[in-house]
């Protein structure tokens, strides 16, 4: 089977196309190359014996999008992963955001609903739930108001799907609310590239690791947790990966509850800031250096994953421990250094 993945050279698309061409499917990637490089279409060569498919297509252009799908008329799935992530970007460039996360959604959804049937897989992000009022948070946890433009991207893309799934009834839909991708494939052969500063956790731990950033701060040490530091789901990208190939296997042995489902995908195992650190003091034998600073604005206190309905109507559950996905991280980051 044939399957599209937008934004397939990216950090968890590329992961994923690995794990989809290790299944025995036939992969299409699309993506713009403007958040990463033809070096990582390399690297999921050299891991999986195979080059896939490849177009370089901006998917704001929407007469491309219909091109695209009018060359490609054997597909029997999209997995849609293009989009812009960085949330500080986001509330500096509002209107990138949107033209980039919601008129390619848009596009890509228009020519789906001209086909007899069709199945797709979003790329969402625990962002929509916010500060949840319970936790392990569950799906059915309300979608609070958005933080920033990249997390209210999520919440109208899901919306859009909801609403498009309701009167296109021969599309089938899942969206996959991520919590916290870290790591590298084993292989070290493809991983995390931010470009500039990294707006993530893990990749500036490796960065001042390996001398590239002067210290990291850690934004808070008096939150009501553990240790006094913000918790996070940390997921392998593997194990990530591996929970988009399920979830389309469900859509396309037709097992789907309904024609629109919800997962959340982590490990269930929320980990303060400092234990990551020290998580990546472990794997690497090097103590890093960092500073507590004050709190940054919009940061939850604690969010993690009930991963029960994930675990149960996908088959799927994360395998790799922190410690097995900051030891990847730092593989891949020495890698990449020298």
């Amino acid at each position: 089977m044939k399957i599209l993945v937008t934004g397939g050279l990216g950090f968890i698309g590329s992961h994923t196309v690995v794990e989809l061409q290790q299944r025995g499917f036939e992969v299409l990637i699309v993506d713009n190359l403007s958040n990463s490089s033809l070096k990582v279409l390399e690297g999921i060569t050299e891991i999986t014996g195979k080059a896939p498919e490849f177009e370089k297509t901006d998917l704001r252009d929407k007469s491309a999008v219909s091109a695209l799908f009018k060359k490609h008329k054997d597909l029997d799935g999209v997995i849609h992963f293009a989009a812009s992530k960085a949330v500080g970007e986001s509330v500096a460039n509002p209107l990138l955001y949107y033209e980039n996360n919601i008129n390619t959604l848009v596009y890509v959804l228009q020519e789906l609903s001209k086909l007899e049937q069709a199945n797709f897989i979003f790329s969402s992000s625990c962002t929509v739930y916010g500060q949840a009022d319970e936790l392990p948070i569950t799906e059915n946890a309300p979608v609070k108001a958005a933080e920033s433009p990249y997390g209210n991207t999520k919440q109208i893309g899901e919306e859009i799907i909801r609403d498009t799934t309701r009167v296109n009834e021969q599309i089938a839909a899942i969206s996959l609310r991520y919590f916290n991708p870290i790591g590298a494939h084993p292989s070290a052969a493809i991983g995390e590239l931010p470009i500039g500063v990294p707006q993530n956790l893990v990749p500036f731990i490796t960065q001042t690791g390996a001398g590239i950033r002067e210290k990291l701060s850690v934004f808070g040490n008096d939150y009501p947790t553990r240790d006094g530091t913000c918790i996070r789901d940390y997921i392998h990208v593997v194990d990530l990966a591996k929970a988009h190939v399920s979830a389309l296997e469900r859509l396309l042995k037709k097992k789907s509850d309904s024609n629109y489902e919800v997962f959340n995908i982590g490990t269930g195992t929320g980990s303060t800031v400092m234990e990551v650190i020290e998580s990546f003091e472990r794997v690497s034998g090097n103590k890093l250096n960092y500073q507590i600073a004050d709190r940054r604005p919009g940061d939850v206190i604690a969010a993690f994953a009930d991963t029960s309905l994930a675990n149960k109507q996908l088959n799927w559950k994360a395998e790799s421990t922190l410690d097995e996905a900051m030891a990847s991280a730092w593989l891949w980051e020495q890698k990449i250094r020298n």
